[in-house]
């Protein structure tokens, strides 16, 4: 998970709202082509949301895949995968797992969630010694790239800006993601008028790759879909680009949104 734009483009959302606000709905795909200097298929990135009912519960689950492509695979094998689980009934993140392999390192860590006693239990599979229990500090923690997606169900005009706890492993970031302009935005599926998002680390002193100077940016379709066209991440060495090149769109769409209405309403009262 430390393989350049790798280790940021990948996954793990949690608002207790009456409103669903998740990134992803049921059905919904969305793969993406990465560039990265002179590599112009350096890798792909693929999310994918799956319903499922567990126990008369209903979750929804987001998956993550990144792996490298091309000539770049051949110099830098890399795969991962990262899931997130959601609690339709609360809207709540309640496990997040990611593993990683490439030809020097293997990850594989989870976080649960108990937000009643406002901890998150770290487990590292392969380090164990690394495995505690974590304090959850307050707000809703989610991953970086769960993040980026999810501003596609927000109502920001540029200037205005919205907090997020993000988590990156075991670390938490307090985030603020601001809406700058309005771009157009040429991508394989076309011609898009976006709206560009920022994350940047003020609330806090910055820490980590905004520590460093990196930044990350993702452009928004305005459009009835709202699609998360672009994402790229800066550093000092260069930028790697992920741009929208398939989507297949949520399963019944309305019917997903009453249902989910339905079920967070309880959770409200």
């Amino acid at each position: 998970m430390k393989s350049l734009w790798l280790s940021v483009l990948f996954p793990a959302l949690a608002a207790a709202a009456p409103v669903l606000e998740l990134p992803v709905r049921d059905g919904e795909q969305l793969t993406y082509r990465v560039a990265w200097g002179v590599f112009g298929n350096a890798g792909e990135i693929k999310i994918v949301g799956t319903a499922e009912t567990n126990d008369g519960t209903p979750f929804l689950g987001i998956t993550t895949f990144t792996s490298t492509r091309g000539v770049l695979r051949r110099l830098f094998p890399f795969e991962a995968q990262g899931e997130s689980i959601f609690d339709l009934r609360t809207n709540q993140m309640t496990v997040h797992t990611e593993s990683s392999s490439s030809s020097k390192k293997k990850t594989n860590i989870s976080l649960e969630f108990d937000y009643a006693k406002s901890t998150m239990r770290f487990t590292d599979f392969v380090n164990s010694e690394k495995s505690q229990m974590l304090p959850l500090p307050p707000g809703n923690p989610n991953d970086l790239i769960s993040s980026l997606v999810q501003t596609r169900t927000w109502n920001l005009k540029p200037g205005e800006k919205r907090d997020l706890n993000v988590l990156f492993e075991r670390d938490l970031y307090e985030l603020t993601i601001h809406a700058l302009r309005y771009e157009k935005v040429t991508t394989p599926l076309g011609t898009f008028n976006t709206l560009l998002y920022e994350p940047r680390m003020e609330r806090t002193p910055p820490k980590g790759m905004f520590k460093r100077g990196s930044a990350v940016h993702v452009w928004i379709s305005q459009d009835g879909q709202r699609l998360p066209i672009r994402f790229e991440v800066e550093f000092k060495f260069g930028a790697g680009v992920a741009s929208l090149i398939k989507y297949v769109p949520p399963t019944a769409l309305e019917d997903a949104a009453a249902v989910g209405a339905a079920l967070a309403k309880p959770a409200s009262d």
